[in-house]
Parts: C-alpha cells; structure tokens; sequence
C-alpha cells in the first residue's frame, strides 16, 4: 500500500465582537458544503502563520495578523492525512466577501451545533464550546 503524504493546513480562529468567522467549503470538492474555519493547505517554505494571513487574503479578501496556535490536530479521512494548525488571528483590515469559498458566516459560541463540519474539526468545536474565554475577549 502506498503512504500517503500528510497535508499541513493552517486555519484561522478570527473573533470579532463575541462571534467567530467560519466559512462554508466550496460544493463540489472534498468535504464539499460542510463549514469549517478559512485557511487552507501550506505551501513549500512558508510558516503556518503566513499560510493562514495569505489563504484569508485570497479566501475573504482579509488582512489577518496570526497570533497564538490554540490547537493542533492530525486526522485521516480514507483518501488523505491532515495535520490542522488552528490560529489565533486579528482581524486588521478588509471586508470580508466570499471569494475562495461557498460562504461565510459570524456565530456566537451557542450556535457551534448548528453547522456541520468536518470530523477533524471535532475536537477543536468540543474546545470552543466549553471555553467561553475564547469569545470575551472583543478583538481577535
């Protein structure tokens, strides 16, 4: 059997006034119309802080500023290995538009429950729920 190779991605956590941002995979693609936090795949040679300001740029049209890693979680789905890096960010500049994604939405922390996300995101939803901190503080 052949090894697969894991896939680094980086995703934001962006908190902005008591919501967090999540947006919806495109349909179509892998794990299509499920919803989960913007970034995306590593490119060769950037951190996975740089890789989460550039996939918000290109997703969301936002200019993030990384801050602290909350998470890390390696998962396999039969066709692939992720290894996800979820990222604390600051939301500094732009207007978010869907545009590298189906759509976005802010929720507050009691409508976790009412998105459907990938399962590698299970634990980090288990997290945020029970961790109300997260959502006090009003800037990212």
């Amino acid at each position: 059997m052949m090894e697969q190779r894991c896939i680094e991605v980086s995703a934001a956590l962006v908190f902005h006034l008591g919501r967090l941002l999540i947006t919806q995979r495109p349909f179509g693609g892998h794990l299509g119309g499920l919803w989960e936090f913007p970034g995306g795949k590593r490119e060769p040679g950037e951190t996975f802080e740089e890789c989460v300001a550039r996939e918000l740029r290109e997703e969301l049209e936002m200019v993030v500023l990384p801050g602290a890693t909350l998470g890390e979680v390696r998962h396999t789905y039969p066709e692939k290995e992720v290894l996800l890096k979820f990222i604390r960010c600051r939301w500094v500049g732009g207007i978010p538009k869907a545009v590298g994604c189906q759509d976005f939405a802010w929720i507050k922390r009691e409508q976790l429950g009412d998105y459907t996300f990938p399962a590698a995101d299970r634990s980090l939803l288990e997290e945020l729920a029970a961790r109300t901190d997260w959502w006090d503080q009003l800037e990212g």
